[in-house]
């Protein structure tokens, strides 16, 4: 018999298990990998494309969009004929001539010889400006909140612009800076709150002994025997919880606080929601106003609106550094002299520093008062050093931190922040030097130059 000759492909048993080469796992190819790498990279891909699509029965939200910018022309592709493109441009105007002229008014103008149409059209503009007046006077408090809520946007956005220089997306960088404000803002309640309830239970706990004292003291015997202090109060006790009308008035009182506080919660609400939405349409906001001006003059209203917005943000950036030194300074102090409620103080002379020229003043008044109780010795130490801070402060830590920001007179800052104040309270001292130096501003860059070419 012959046998049949052995192919390479058919191998022993043993000579295949002693090869180790047979048990090691083949080595991936090059293309493999790539092909492994692109399925999985499409996967993702499709992934965030099932995110992004929308729910299925929701419509997507309209949204109001400026039209485009008369400034970028469509550029023609590559190996259009320019003739080609001249004809599309000029169809394109003739098109746009023709949608202008749909909606231009044919009639003639308006001129002296139409007495009748002149005093309706005057009649007209008079009583839409008193219903503008009545809007106005009628909404101030919602004024005052757009006015708070736009302050604190452009106060809070060179912080979201440097977090964005950090690589930080605006939207965190939005939250982040909502966070922090809310945290200070919480803080200082919540040190707050709990010393007016305790300094309330240890005035109703105490007050009887201080009255019953008072009535046993030599002093009030002596008054009572001349002028019947005792029974006269007593009388008017009486004939006060006899009338009605009194003790309805009692009760209006702490109805009308309980308003008061809910109002000022709603109104601190609606205020971060609206610096909230502020900021984060703010660049919007700046492109529709800039799209607003003529062409020929929106690079010189953007430059002079981009210098005014930063002013404001850069301004409110250093009151804030200047307060929160403040404060530091003062707590160090108090906490050393041991004035008591330090902390609570320390947040009162923060707030009270934003307050330009007299804020600082405000706050040296109210927490030597709360000193006197320590003794007068600490009360003139504490005296000596916060006040001599304040000059080091006005001298070299101000001028420092604000130079960027704004530069406003002296005279000019006491007068606006005098006016601010008499028209808007503590919000009209704080937005007083930024609106004074957005004046000066646009005195010094639009009125001058023009009074300069006659």
């Amino acid at each position: 018999m012959t046998e049949k000759p052995r192919s390479e492909s058919s191998e022993s048993p043993l000579t295949s298990a002693d090869d180790p080469s047979q048990h090691s796992p083949a080595p991936v190819p090059v293309e493999a990998a790539s092909v492994l790498t692109s399925s999985h990279s499409g996967l993702i891909a499709r992934t965030l494309g099932q995110l992004r699509r929308p729910i299925p029965g929701a419509h997507p939200r309209l949204r109001f969009e400026m039209p485009p910018d008369a400034e970028t022309e469509p550029v023609p592709p590559k190996g259009t004929d320019s003739s080609d493109a001249t004809d599309a441009a000029s169809r394109k105007a003739a098109t746009t001539g023709a949608a202008g002229r749909k909606f231009r008014s044919s009639r003639p103008a308006v001129s002296l010889q139409q007495p009748i149409y002149i005093g309706f059209m005057g009649t007209v503009g008079v009583g839409l400006a008193l219903f503008l007046y009545f809007m106005l006077t009628h909404t101030e408090q919602l004024l005052l909140w757009i006015v708070t809520a736009l302050f604190i946007a452009l106060g809070l956005d060179p912080v979201v612009r440097w977090l964005e220089a950090r690589k930080v997306p605006r939207p965190l960088g939005i939250l982040i800076s909502l966070v922090v404000l809310v945290g200070i803002v919480a803080g200082f309640f919540a040190t707050l709150i709990p010393t007016i309830i305790e300094q309330s239970t240890q005035l109703i706990t105490n007050a009887p002994s201080w009255i019953n004292t008072f009535l046993n003291s030599d002093f009030f015997k002596n008054i009572d025997t001349q002028y019947h202090v005792r029974d006269t109060i007593s009388e008017q006790v009486a004939k006060f919880f006899q009338d009605s009308q009194a003790v309805g008035g009692i009760f209006g009182g702490v109805v009308g606080v309980g308003s008061t506080i809910a109002n000022g919660l709603f109104g601190a609400l609606i205020v971060l929601v609206l610096s909230l939405y502020f900021l984060a349409s703010l660049p919007a906001m700046k492109r529709w106003g800039y799209r607003l001006a003529p062409r020929s003059r929106r690079d010189r209203v953007r430059r002079l609106s981009e210098e005014i917005t930063g002013s404001v943000g850069n301004y409110v950036i250093g009151q804030v550094c200047v307060a929160v030194l403040n404060a530091t300074f003062a707590f160090i102090v108090m906490t050393i002299l041991g004035i008591p409620f330090s902390v609570l103080l320390a947040f009162v002379v923060a707030l009270l520093a934003f307050i330009p020229l007299v804020g600082g003043m405000i706050a040296a008044v109210v927490v030597i008062l709360v000193a006197l109780t320590a003794g007068w010795q600490t009360t003139v130490i504490y005296a000596i050093f916060y006040f001599a801070y304040l000059q080091f402060e006005a001298y070299f830590i101000s001028p420092r931190i604000m130079q960027k920001a704004v530069a406003v007179p002296g005279a000019v800052a006491v007068i606006s922040v005098i006016a601010g104040g008499s028209l808007l309270g503590v919000l009209g001292a704080l937005i007083a030097i930024p609106t004074a130096a957005a004046v000066l501003l646009l005195v010094k860059e639009v009125y001058i130059p023009r009074q300069d070419k006659h």
